[in-house]
């Protein structure tokens, strides 16, 4: 992230005021990676801040959810248990089920407009990395609810990564860890037959193939020990539960987060098995 602000600002300087202007945009853009940084690692929101993120966040999770989910025509019955299991997860309220639902209905409307859904969220979340990412996976999880995403649907995953600046790499890897989730998931349920379980959905060490591992940490089975490591370190104090509410994760969602940071080091201990042996 530290580059971002000084290419901007050296874009920006190039157009104002050409090869001098770069210079100072340049400096401008270091001042704004300072203030990317400081808000990524150390800044703390105060309530009223938090609230307001938390808000935008199960606001635009759910009625993006509701548009992807009818970007095809219509919502099947497994799309709407993936929306109803993810309230349940997320521990709401019987007040915030109703809005939930109600947001999730009003993401389905031909009026709504998702660019500026989308616009909305960005502003309220100030670009936070771990909240976006978060995001993303929950419109992951609707696109691929009952199998294959649509065309349509695979239209408006882009929108959504090209709308939230996410990197088409990141994307690409949240897909696959997707994709590797719901094939768990189902191998899972087949082998129980039709028994329910709390635990189905949590990660399982057991169902955690070594490429997926590979994939969730970010890096390659050619990688060192140690850019292995600090990899998986750097994750885990991005996805670290008490860092994810202090900058506005709903508190709903400590869960989740929780079982984000369990996988991260369930993925790093499969991979230190296998090079140990």
């Amino acid at each position: 992230m530290g580059w971002v602000g000084k290419v901007v600002g050296s874009i920006a300087g190039l157009v104002v005021a050409d090869a001098p202007g770069a210079l100072i945009g340049a400096a401008l853009g270091h001042g704004v990676d300072y203030g990317l940084l400081w808000l990524e690692h150390g800044a703390l929101l105060s309530r009223r801040e938090r609230e307001q993120v938390q808000a935008a966040f199960r606001t635009a999770t759910f009625s993006t959810m509701g548009h992807v989910a009818k970007a095809d025509g219509r919502v099947s019955e497994a799309e709407i248990a993936m929306a109803e299991a993810a309230m349940t997860r997320m521990r709401f309220s019987p007040e915030k089920r109703r809005q939930a639902i109600a947001d999730f209905k009003r993401g389905k409307a031909a009026d709504f407009v998702l660019a500026d859904a989308l616009a909305t969220f960005w502003r309220a979340c100030r670009g936070n990395a771990s909240l976006l990412e978060m995001f993303l996976r929950f419109q992951l999880q609707a696109a691929y609810a009952d199998g294959l995403p649509s065309a349509a649907q695979r239209q408006l995953l882009h929108q959504v990564r090209r709308a939230l600046r996410i990197p088409e790499p990141e994307f690409r890897q949240l897909e696959q860890l997707t994709r590797a989730e719901r094939a768990g998931a189902s191998s899972r349920n087949t082998g129980r037959g039709r028994k329910k379980s709390r635990s189905q959905s949590q990660p399982d060490s057991a169902s955690l193939t070594l490429a997926q591992a590979y994939r969730l940490l970010g890096v390659k089975p050619s990688d060192t020990d140690a850019v292995i490591k600090r990899a998986y370190r750097q994750l885990r104090s991005k996805h670290h539960p008490d860092k994810l509410i202090a900058r506005g994760l709903p508190e709903e969602m400590l869960k989740l987060a929780t079982e984000k940071t369990q996988q991260i080091r369930q993925a790093y201990e499969l991979i230190r098995r296998e090079r140990a042996t």
